[in-house]
């Protein structure tokens, strides 16, 4: 099998990483690790190159120039020669016998891809976080697990890394090219529209480290704005689904969730990035159908709905329905 693990300034972190694949599966020659050393301007490509002893089948790719997780995954993606395939980043590390696990998984039951539950440490605390699909060991149809609408399912749980995957299905495990963050998101709603079948395993064996100051959700940039396209993406494949009126209203929902926690913050972000969220986030507001997108305003939470009135409804209406909110509060007092 195939590890992917694309790393840019992992110098701290990489050596766990690779130190945990070490003996996975018993054969070093069974296998194949991957490391996209994506424009790393610290050590981690000779931290990779001194795993060459450790992991015999190490492949240590080099981009002079970031091009970002999504790209660089593609890289490994295009070099694996594996049965199957899990990608692995570099600040993260796997539990002895994660991956013999997952492939006894795999082969047993013949699916596409599994998922699995995964541990996040934060600060040195770590705590469960629950793939939330409750079916385990047993084969699935990837569509089954994309609704409800109104609560946290498996195209919630986006992570490239908390799983295994045949490469039969190689064409289904490419990033959208170019993104530096949000890539998983059109990536998981591709996987369970479009893979015939997966499976949901246990125990967690996946040591996921959080609030890394070099990860990208801790950077506060233009890069952050990827969320927009890649939701175009999960769009454009809702509406050429089959079953496209079924699942419009779980993608909007998540989109307005996603698009508010960007709103939130944008007096963080620069004069320019707030005018690009603004202008980019009403071209993707207009590309979901009046209705759904109607439906999932008016059930979102009253706070979301402040934050998105100017954008969902525009301005002048967004300041008419902050005043009559008002009026209201004050003929409650009354």
């Amino acid at each position: 099998m195939s590890v992917v693990v694309p790393a840019k300034d992992q110098e701290p972190h990489l050596g766990d990483c690779l130190s945990s694949l070490v003996g996975q599966l018993g054969d070093p020659e069974a296998l194949e690790v991957i490391v996209v050393d994506d424009g790393s301007t610290d050590a981690t490509g000779v931290i990779a190159r001194s795993y060459a002893d450790r992991l015999p089948r190490l492949e240590v790719l080099r981009n002079d120039v970031p091009v970002g997780l999504a790209t660089a995954r593609n890289l490994g993606l295009d070099r694996a020669t594996g049965r199957y395939l899990a990608y692995l980043d570099g600040d993260d590390w796997l539990a002895r016998g994660h991956l013999a696990g997952m492939v006894e998984v795999m082969s047993r039951l013949d699916v596409d891809f599994v998922r699995t539950d995964h541990v996040q440490t934060t600060a040195g605390r770590r705590s469960v976080v629950r793939a939330p699909e409750a079916r385990r060991d047993r084969v699935l149809d990837p569509r089954s697990s994309i609704l409800p609408t109104t609560t946290s399912t498996m195209v919630d749980y986006c992570y490239a890394w908390a799983g295994l995957f045949d490469l039969r299905i190689a064409d289904l495990l490419r990033f959208p090219d170019g993104l530096f963050t949000a890539e998983d998101r059109a990536w998981c709603w591709r996987l369970h529209l479009q893979a015939s079948s997966y499976a949901v395993a246990g125990p967690p064996g996946i040591l996921y480290r959080r609030g890394v100051t070099t990860s990208l959700t801790q950077v506060l940039d233009r890069r952050q704005l990827d969320f927009l396209p890649s939701f175009e993406r999960v769009f454009d494949l809702v509406r050429h689904d089959p079953e496209a009126a079924r699942w419009w209203p779980k993608a909007a929902r998540m989109f307005l969730a996603v698009l508010a926690r960007h709103v939130s913050r944008q007096e963080q972000m620069t004069p320019a990035d707030r005018v690009l969220l603004g202008d980019r986030a009403r071209q993707v507001l207009g590309s979901i159908p009046p209705d759904v997108l109607t439906g999932a305003y008016a059930a979102a939470k009253p706070e979301r709905r402040a934050l998105l009135a100017p954008l969902v409804l525009g301005r002048a209406a967004a300041v008419r329905l902050r005043l009559l909110d008002r009026l209201g509060a004050r003929q409650g007092v009354a």
